[in-house]
């Protein structure tokens, strides 16, 4: 089996996004240019870490590098829809990030999920002879992205926006609020 590897750099556009009401929400990164369109699905949690994780890379770029970074965008910037139709390439299972010293752009690379449960166990005489555990995910498929500082910001302050958009969370226990409320543990059970 092939794996492919969708490489945009750099993309037209490169963004996160949801398809659904909130709490029933699926995120997704997307990247169009060229002519082609990827959308890769994955967590809400991914997404927000990943954010986080690119504001580290760009602070530390500076600190290391000297690159000059852009302030945080004052305007609104991308807040348009994923484009259609958002058919899934695959789930991110992983997510890694660099920072190519050379051309000062951000790389992202969304790495599909394993296939770990469907690893065929082997008896007490077998011996694996190809144990090489280098690169384990060299035979998934991958999304990878180039951007600059100046679109990596955007990027941050886009997916934030996406993942503050949810349900409010409940003052009392934090729980994301449905809009027939919820059971609030701070209230023993109590709909709230």
């Amino acid at each position: 089996m092939t794996h492919q590897v969708h490489a945009f750099e750099p993309p037209e556009r490169f963004v996160a996004g949801t398809v659904g009401p909130p709490g029933e929400r699926t995120f997704f990164l997307q990247a169009r240019g060229g002519g082609r369109l990827v959308s890769v699905a994955l967590e809400k949690v991914q997404v927000s870490l990943l954010a986080e994780k690119l504001e580290e890379l760009l602070s530390e770029a500076q600190r290391r590098f000297g690159v000059e970074l852009p302030e945080s965008p004052v305007s609104v910037g991308d807040n348009d829809p994923l484009d259609n139709p958002v058919d899934e390439e695959f789930r991110v299972g992983t997510l890694g990030l660099a920072f190519d010293v050379d051309s000062a752009t951000v790389v992202i690379e969304a790495i599909a999920a394993g296939e770990a449960d469907a690893e065929v166990e082997l008896g007490d005489d077998e011996v694996d002879e190809d144990d090489d555990d280098d690169e384990p995910d060299e035979d998934l498929d991958r999304l990878r992205v180039r951007l600059t500082p100046e679109a990596t910001r955007e990027f941050i302050e886009r997916a934030r926006r996406v993942v503050n958009a949810g349900r409010p969370p409940c003052p009392l226990c934090g729980q994301p609020l449905d809009p027939a409320g919820h059971l609030c543990p701070r209230h023993n059970g109590y709909h709230r």
